[in-house]
């Protein structure tokens, strides 16, 4: 189950991101206000106003503040009432000894780490973050200028980071000026938490809260107890046309081969993909939209697991994945090898879902 995050910086907002569907309400300081963290006389007016229908999350600052007043932050928005608490943690390598200062918090506190697209590639901080007793991490763009996740890092990447988030045994989440084309695309990699920015622009700030854009972003995040969201991605869907939408001629270096030769090496390999997807009514917006991205984000995810000695291996694979959307009814998948010495070989195969 994927969490949606509205972020909001006063009560108005913070109702109108309720109404949309949020499922955590995060608190982030006003435009104007000085850099650090939200007040905790706002966060307990907030929790107060909610009375308990949503859990709310607050920034408390980020490691660069000096440790005892980022502490007593963190002790003060907890004593607010928030039941997640968001600290940013810029790169360095002695980030184990900054993190000391909040480890005995973490014991009754949930805490979730922030890094930064442009400065954690390696994710190193990740084991950090769980060796400190963090209940998550949450990858965002870097302020003031951010931009979208999917600019900075590719959908690989990202796997890589939900990955070490498992191993960690932290809630993982995904921030960064997120679009709406984007979310189906994030959904493929199931993080626990996405983080909606109640307004337009990069930051969310400049334009105020959109209600209108709120609502769209929750009815692209399945939320499982509400039968007519969870239709959205991944549930029943009654079909009054079919589509077929395609990617083809998709080449991608592959780590593939069943030869002791052909390892640790790639070879190009050619995808070829369609599919027969049920569309409930007219294209609207994009509830209504299987995107290809979903498929040649899918592919990229696969070849990007390692090394795959089969062709009929990484096409049943990816058959799989495109099936595994209920709106997909038919998936056709061929793969094909560009440099054997044989000329083009590989195998095309169609699966369908089963009744």
């Amino acid at each position: 189950m994927t969490l949606m995050l509205a972020s909001v910086s006063d009560a108005a907002e913070a109702a109108v991101a309720l109404d949309a569907g949020a499922d955590v309400i995060d608190l982030i300081p006003p435009a104007q206000a000085a850099p650090g963290g939200v007040a905790p006389a706002l966060t307990a007016a907030i929790v107060a106003q909610l009375g308990g229908r949503c859990v709310v999350s607050a920034l408390a600052g980020d490691l660069a503040a000096e440790p005892p007043a980022l502490a007593a932050a963190v002790r003060a928005l907890a004593a607010a009432g928030a039941g997640w608490i968001r600290v940013g943690l810029p790169a360095g390598d002695d980030l184990p000894a900054r993190l000391a200062v909040l480890t005995p918090l973490s014991r009754n506190i949930r805490l979730i780490g922030m890094l930064y697209a442009d400065e954690q590639a390696d994710f190193t901080a990740v084991a950090a973050l769980a060796a400190a007793g963090f209940a998550g991490a949450m990858l965002d763009t870097p302020p003031p200028q951010g931009g979208r996740l999917l600019d900075q890092l590719d959908l690989p990447a990202l796997a890589r980071f939900v990955a070490a988030c498992g191993t960690g045994g932290l809630l993982c989440g995904l921030a960064g000026a997120l679009e709406t084309p984007d979310l189906p695309r994030l959904l493929l990699l199931a993080p626990g938490l996405l983080l909606c920015r109640a307004a337009p622009g990069a930051r969310g700030r400049a334009g105020g809260i959109d209600p209108a854009r709120l609502r769209l972003l929750r009815a692209l995040i399945p939320a499982p107890t509400t039968a007519d969201r969870a239709a959205a991605r991944g549930g029943p869907v009654t079909a009054a046309v079919t589509d077929t939408l395609f990617v083809r001629d998709f080449v991608l270096p592959v780590e593939i081969g069943a030869y002791s030769s052909e390892r640790g090496r790639t070879h190009r390999v050619r995808f070829d993909v369609s599919v027969l997807v049920a569309r409930a009514g007219p294209t609207r917006d994009m509830r209504d939209v299987y995107s290809y991205d979903l498929i040649s984000d899918g592919i990229r995810i696969l070849v990007a697991a390692g090394h795959v000695d089969f062709v009929e291996t990484l096409a049943e694979r990816i058959a799989a994945m495109l099936l595994g959307d209920a709106r997909v009814v038919k998936a056709m998948v061929q793969v094909t090898k560009l440099e054997t010495g044989s000329g083009e070989v590989g195998v095309a195969i169609e699966r369908s879902r089963a009744p």
